[in-house]
């Protein structure tokens, strides 16, 4: 053999060993056809979160120690706070922290309310405040019900659209269209409808309350009230009935919110005195402490112990009627003799002083010194009418509102038919073609 034979053979086989070399301790993979090898990354790091709620009468700095800060990093986190008033934060709001295994808590979540919220985030110079308002979606839904004992019963059963803890919410937002017209307590009766067209707003997190109303039918001892929500030029809203007159009037039909009447005007056994006698009022039942409110502008001509009426307050009102509000467990303060009160202000509350068996307001109203049925003295055909200039487009309105609603329940009534009526932007559509075709 050649000496340069030779030494390519010696040189080759040193090249195979030292390849071998490389290989000992880190055996070859296997590869299969099409699989492709990638490195393996480090996992990321797991952020807990830790979800607290604050305590009645706990101070800020506790609930942020509890989710893991240490005292000097909980008193940095609220140092200069704007948006978050440490003194104000409700017991009961939820507090989420977000926790990273190694630099610890890195955010903090405020809930304040359904819609809002303030973050607190660690950075590298310190802590930051942020504000989150969260938006609410709005849609038009309607309301039918038929009265079986109240209002509230009748809206219950059927506002199922609705979840059950507001449905009472929305039984009260129609008794304050109402009440100028209508005593809810007194005035309905067994068969009475109600069917309102309302907006249902639903928050990011589900939960869903009752918006606007924006058009209401009653229909009571067989006449029909109608109210539609109406914006004037200037933006500011308020209910017309049908001839475009405000609901709004010179006296509320009733001195308590939407109560029970326990005993009506006429003769009756007092229950007290077991003897027959003219009973020259009505009789609200309602807890004690209940607010007690004046029916209407006025001058208090007396507030004080008036003998079986206990503690009692009388009014003089612009057109000369009186109106007397006894039994009261108080008498609000600045209640006296001269002073002036304004509709639907609280001049009392609810009591049994004088002589009554339980918690109720007595109320009268007087007309020249006579008693009347305070159902017939404060029946009133309306407030002041639409301008002249809003007419138009309050007709519009009204028609394209009630148009909606109509359809609505009547879809309801059968439920084989579908639901496809306009909504709010429907209503729009609406209103405009309406102008379209008048002119």
């Amino acid at each position: 053999m050649s000496k340069a034979l030779t030494k390519a053979l010696v040189v080759g086989g040193l090249v195979v060993l030292a390849a071998g070399a490389l290989t000992i301790g880190r055996p070859v993979p296997q590869r299969s056809a099409g699989h492709v090898f990638t490195d393996t990354l480090p996992a990321a790091p797991v952020i807990a979160v830790r979800t607290d709620t604050i305590h009645k009468g706990e101070p800020l700095l506790a609930v942020l120690q509890r989710t893991g800060l240490g005292l000097d990093e909980a008193n940095r986190a609220i140092a200069g706070l704007e948006l978050l008033d440490a003194r104000k934060v409700r017991a009961g709001t939820e507090v989420v922290a977000q926790v990273h295994p190694d630099s610890g808590v890195q955010h903090v979540t405020f809930q304040l309310a359904i819609d809002r919220v303030v973050k607190l985030a660690r950075t590298t110079t310190g802590w930051t405040e942020t504000e989150e308002r969260l938006p609410w979606t709005t849609d038009t839904v309607a309301v039918a019900g038929v009265v079986a004992s109240t209002l509230t019963g009748a809206i219950v059963t059927a506002a199922t659209e609705f979840p059950e803890r507001v449905r009472t919410e929305l039984a009260y937002g129609i008794a304050d269209v109402l009440e100028y017209r209508i005593d809810l307590s007194r005035d309905l009766r067994v068969g009475d409808s109600i069917s309102v067209l309302v907006e249902r707003e639903t928050a990011p997190n589900g939960y869903v309350r009752p918006g606007r109303i924006l058009a209401t039918r009653a229909k009571v001892a067989g006449n029909t009230l109608e109210a539609t929500r109406f914006d004037d030029a200037e933006g500011r809203a308020q209910f017309y009935d049908a001839d475009g007159k405000s609901l709004r009037a010179a006296f509320l039909r009733a001195p308590l919110e939407f109560r029970r009447i326990s005993s009506v005007f006429g003769s009756r056994k007092h229950p007290v005195l077991k003897t027959w006698r003219q009973h020259n009022g009505l009789d609200y039942a309602a807890s004690t402490g209940t607010p007690v409110r004046a029916i209407g502008n006025g001058k208090v001509i007396f507030a004080g112990w008036k003998g079986g009426y206990g503690r009692t307050v009388e009014i003089r009102h612009n057109n000369g009627m009186v109106t007397r509000y006894g039994h009261l467990n108080s008498i609000a303060r600045g209640i006296r003799s001269g002073a002036s009160v304004s509709i639907a202000s609280t001049i009392g509350t609810v009591g049994m002083t004088g002589l009554a068996t339980g918690p109720h307001l007595h109320f009268e109203t007087l007309i020249n010194g006579v008693h009347r049925d305070p159902r017939t003295a404060l029946r009133n055909v309306g407030g002041e009418p639409l301008p002249s200039k809003d007419k138009a487009a309050f007709a519009l309105r009204r028609n394209a509102l009630f148009a909606d609603l109509s359809a609505r329940v009547y879809a309801m009534q059968d439920r084989n038919a579908p639901l496809t009526v306009p909504g709010a932007a429907g209503i729009r559509r609406v209103e405009a073609r309406a102008a379209g075709a008048g002119n």
